[in-house]
């Protein structure tokens, strides 16, 4: 459950703590006093998109904490998917920062998460009702969620899904392939044009890389044959004069005659006589290089004219040698599937039959569990709306099966007569508000049970009812208080009085700013409120005496 909700500079609230507590918890206040804003609050610190607008003027940021505890396995397993630690007292604390240049800064026990990850979890702690949901209940594609919420028939779900994408994958790949002949001939025609093109090219990896080496050194064969020509005169020797080997191997020769009087210079002379060798095939490594058509200016023309031809291929194919073989290897392959097309498109044909027999025997079992489901919903709808002060309601759910879709072959539609001897119809065409608000609490009232979700609120659940059907939610609130904690925001006297919880927003200005505050309230200023709602500008002892008799009056049906 909520059991602290700490709020900073979000609209008029500058500060405020509510401790909520297990049960009913109301808040009441003047019209504009902030009472949905305390709701604004509450879907921010859930990861709920919010205007800048919320923050308070002149304030650079805006802070929601929200305290829960719970037992919920479903939340420590998010919480271990999360990477956050769960405490040992189930407390879950989440805390949202929003700062007036769009950013935000997210906490789960105190570990930094993103907006995402607390809508991940929020859905699993708090279920907030207000009139958008109403509106809900007007468009027929969100009735199917609600029966099956009662079905909870996810597993089912799942199964269809898969079977479900893999038959429109096998549609589309069939419907691809079914292009007209007209169509095929011309891409034919392209892909053997850029099939031959690139075989001719016959292309190899890396090969931009090594011709492009090989033309940086012939670019420079002039330079580079001049240096190979100093330094095999410095090696070979040159003009009459002995180069570096026939010297070195002189040098061998005299060491050679010297260890024959002392054995010490037999080393020296070997290690020379060695170097003398290395020297002379280095030289004539140079010769055979100068004398070879390496360096030979004309064999620049002929790269050139091939990095060309690459880099026209490129341009057209890919990037590296490595993509244009790719594209070579995928216009082959679609050639071949469009040379083939006949046999593949059988065999697609068989395919896509397969998938959807599988997604239509699935979507059957599915559509069967939705009708139990639907049955039992109807029944106890019924009951919880005779309870609401409709006792000649009918509501039914029509299905008009159709083709298979993402959810099925289900069509599902609330219908609605609210008096008796007429005829059932759409809600979005009969249904008023405060009707509108008595279905949508006997949905939640019949889903209750299956909802795993500990926390219920209700933003102004009362819209457009009084009297005798506003004390009748009054008191299906406070039931389903007994399973689930609640919090309401309400305008009536009548809901009000059965509160566990009761909570004051109140507007004030100082200093020419607008402050609201937020209170809870002892029994005697329970009483002083609800004859507040009852009264006008002024609260008479008569109203105050009214409003201790519906205290009371509720106490006593509560606890019946």
């Amino acid at each position: 459950m909520l059991s602290e909700l700490q709020i900073q500079n979000i609209a008029v609230i500058k500060e405020a703590v509510l401790t909520f507590t297990d049960g009913f918890n109301v808040m009441t206040g003047e019209t504009g006093a902030g009472k949905s804003i305390v709701i604004d609050a509450i879907n921010a610190v859930l990861g709920c998109r919010i205007s800048r607008e919320l923050i308070r003027t002149g304030c650079d940021s805006a802070f929601v904490s929200a305290l829960f505890y719970t037992n919920n396995l479903r939340i420590t397993d998010m919480l271990q998917t999360l990477d956050v630690p769960a405490e040992e007292d189930g407390s879950v604390l989440i805390q949202r920062r929003m700062f007036a240049d769009g950013r935000n800064s997210c906490k789960i026990n105190g570990v930094t998460v993103t907006v995402s990850a607390i809508r991940q979890l929020a859905r699993f702690l708090v279920s907030i009702h207000g009139q958008s949901d109403n509106q809900t209940l007007l468009s027929p594609e969100y009735h199917c969620g609600y029966i099956d919420s009662l079905a909870q028939n996810e597993a089912l779900r799942a199964r269809y899904k898969t079977a479900y994408d893999a038959y429109m994958d096998a549609k589309r790949r069939l419907s691809a392939l079914n292009t007209d002949e007209s169509e095929k001939q011309r891409r034919l025609d392209i892909l053997n044009y850029q099939i031959a093109e690139l075989e001719a090219a016959e292309i190899t990896e890396g090969e931009t890389a090594q011709l492009e080496e090989r033309l940086n050194v012939l670019r420079n064969a002039e330079r580079i044959s001049e240096l190979l020509q100093q330094s095999y005169a410095a090696l070979n020797g040159a003009e009459g004069e002995g180069g570096a080997s026939s010297l070195a191997f002189s040098a061998a020769d005299a060491l050679n005659r010297a260890a024959a009087f002392s054995a010490e210079f037999s080393e020296a002379a070997s290690g020379v006589r060695e170097a003398a060798y290395a020297l002379s095939e280095y030289a004539d490594t140079l010769r055979n290089a100068l004398y070879s058509d390496d360096f030979d200016s004309a064999a620049a023309d002929a790269i050139e004219e091939r990095l060309d031809t690459l880099y026209t291929l490129r341009r057209k194919y890919g990037e590296t040698e490595a993509d244009m073989l790719a594209f070579l290897e995928n216009a082959r392959q679609e050639r071949e599937q469009i040379e083939m097309s006949d046999e593949i498109r059988e065999e697609l044909t068989e395919f896509v039959s397969k998938t959807k027999a599988e997604a239509s025997e699935i979507a059957a079992a599915l559509s069967d569990s939705r009708k139990k489901a639907a049955d039992l919903f109807c029944e106890n709808v019924r009951k919880e709306l005779h309870f609401l002060d409709m006792p000649s309601v009918q509501f039914l759910v029509q299905n008009t099966p159709g083709e298979l879709t993402e959810n099925g072959t289900d069509n599902l539609e609330f219908l609605l007569s609210a008096n008796a001897g007429e005829a059932p119809k759409p809600l979005a065409k009969i249904a008023s508000g405060g009707e509108l608000s008595r279905i949508m609490l006997a949905i939640k009232s019949v889903l209750a049970e299956k909802d795993e979700v500990e926390t219920l609120i209700f933003d102004e659940v009362d819209t457009g009812v009084s009297g005798r059907a506003a004390q009748k939610i009054a008191i299906k609130l406070a039931e389903l208080a007994k399973s689930h904690q609640i919090l309401c925001v309400t305008h009536l006297a009548q809901l009000a009085a059965f509160a566990d919880t009761h909570f004051r927003i109140e507007k004030t200005e100082h200093d020419g700013q607008t402050f609201t505050d937020v209170a809870a309230l002892d029994d005697i200023g329970r009483k002083h409120e609800l004859a507040r709602i009852l009264g006008g500008l002024t609260v008479t002892e008569l109203q105050l005496q009214n409003a201790q008799e519906m205290l009371e009056n509720a106490k006593l049906l509560k606890n019946r």
